[in-house]
């Protein structure tokens, strides 16, 4: 049984959601997947609102537009209160509830908090609470293995900054068992 994957990752700026988003459709080429990543970003970048959309599929994309995600990371209350009401039925939305201190439970979600910006700090890990809500996604979604997941990690670390896989390795951890 195959299952398309619709995600939004929604936030400021300089958090790192496009990232995020590149693991997520990393993961998708390398288990063949038909994907699309979509990045939408304010002029003012850094501090800015940013989000992309995810798509993976068996089946060829028609749109890269995610209209209703069937799961959202959101790390700040704007983008919270922009997407927790298009999930869809049975969809997940994993909250950053460090900087998101106003939930609602819509009927049919299931929103998932994790205080990702203050477990990377506890952990020496700041600046990675985005690849900790990727771990959650995953963890809640299963929208590709765990080995693929960790594959696609290695993947989007460039040579010169591969002192940063470590990190990002043990961030994925973290939210996978958070």
């Amino acid at each position: 049984m195959s299952q398309d994957f619709n995600f939004v990752l929604a936030g400021f700026g300089g958090q790192g959601l496009l990232f995020g988003g590149k693991v997520i459709a990393t993961a998708g080429l390398i288990e063949d997947k038909e994907l699309s990543w979509l990045p939408s970003y304010g002029p003012e970048m850094r501090g800015g609102t940013a989000n992309c959309s995810v798509c993976l599929s068996d089946n060829p994309i028609g749109s890269p537009l995610v209209m209703e995600p069937n799961g959202i990371i959101a790390m700040n209350q704007p983008s919270f209160d922009k997407f927790i009401d298009l999930v869809s039925d049975g969809g997940v939305a994993v909250v950053d509830s460090t900087l998101v201190p106003t939930m609602r439970y819509p009927e049919n979600v299931k929103v998932v908090e994790i205080p990702a910006t203050a477990m990377a700090e506890e952990n020496g890990l700041k600046g990675l609470a985005n690849i900790i809500c990727v771990g959650k996604l995953f963890a809640e979604t299963g929208f590709c293995s765990e080995e693929t997941l960790f594959a696609a990690m290695e993947r989007c670390i460039p040579p010169r900054k591969q002192h940063l896989l470590a990190p990002n390795l043990k961030a994925l951890r973290l939210g996978i068992e958070a």
